[in-house]
């Protein structure tokens, strides 16, 4: 048991010392690698987890599909801003599902084994790639400062912070004072004393952060933080949720083992694939 905590807090300062550095040099590629290099380890932790089942699934022409998604995204915004980025995804849909189904072409018809292996290979780059690549869209839909230098990167961290913060509420107060199970055929832990901890949690991360930085977080105020802090807690837990659902239909219990102590990529990042979305269309709101 000691063995697991000293493990686990190794992983997280480590995992906390690489974004902080990453957020706060405001180098943006270096940004983008944590990110799709994040993106991409949890992408194929899903492929393995349907291998673990017999799922079948094209996980090399996933991987390189996602690996161009997160390329190319980055390289619009950062080169040419959100409108030819936005262009530039609705191309990269259509390529994906191309994609695949060519190559789907190239392996020939079994009964009904093509449509299951377009299913999930399609599956896990929109529910992993595509909602992860987020992180990197709130980047750019933040205005630069004067000095031309992206200021989105603090609003990475303020998700991060809030999302986590849910993650750590629905964990203690769930330990401590659950005993009204929230979703058991989904989650036997999870209780509704959790749920709404979690909540608790990510309103007072969120009011934290702001008031901490509120230079950098300019555009979430008292209202906001209160707004988001709510949305962002449920979306959490409506995140983590979701990956319950995709480890139950694959027989195991964690995605991977990329972090010691903690588990897989796919596990670090489950509630911030439903949190980003929802961020950088708030954030889009305002800044119209």
């Amino acid at each position: 048991m000691r063995s697991v905590f000293l493990s686990r807090l190794l992983s997280t300062v480590v995992l906390w010392a690489v974004v902080l550095w990453t957020v706060f040099s405001g180098h943006e590629f270096g940004f983008f690698a944590l990110i799709s290099g994040m993106g991409l380890t949890a992408l194929w932790e899903f492929y393995r987890m349907l291998d673990n089942r017999g799922l079948p699934n094209f996980k090399i022409t996933g991987m390189i599909c996602g690996a161009v998604l997160f390329a190319g995204s980055f390289y619009f915004f950062h080169r040419y801003g959100q409108s030819e980025a936005s262009n530039f995804e609705v191309v990269a849909l259509v390529g994906l599902l191309m994609t695949v189904m060519t190559r789907q072409m190239f392996k020939g018809l079994r009964e009904v084994e093509p449509l299951p292996t377009m299913a999930y290979t399609l599956f896990g780059l929109l529910y992993v790639v595509w909602l992860f690549n987020f992180m990197n869209k709130i980047v750019y839909v933040v205005p630069r400062n004067a000095e031309n230098m992206v200021m989105g990167q603090f609003y990475v961290l303020y998700l991060m912070v809030v999302t986590k913060f849910s993650d750590m509420g629905a964990y203690i107060t769930g330990s401590l004072f659950g005993k009204h199970l929230l979703i058991p055929h989904i989650s036997p832990k999870k209780t509704w004393e959790g749920f709404f901890g979690a909540l608790f949690f990510s309103l007072l991360g969120s009011h934290a952060l702001v008031w901490y930085m509120p230079d950098r977080l300019s555009l979430i105020d008292t209202a906001h933080a209160t707004v988001l802090g709510l949305l962002l807690g449920f979306a959490a837990i409506v995140g983590d949720l979701a990956e319950s659902i995709v480890k139950r239909g694959s027989n195991v219990k964690d995605s991977g083992h990329f972090l010691p102590g903690i588990g897989g990529a796919l596990d670090l990042i489950d509630s911030l694939l439903f949190t980003a979305p929802l961020l950088y269309f708030y954030l889009e709101l305002l800044i119209n």
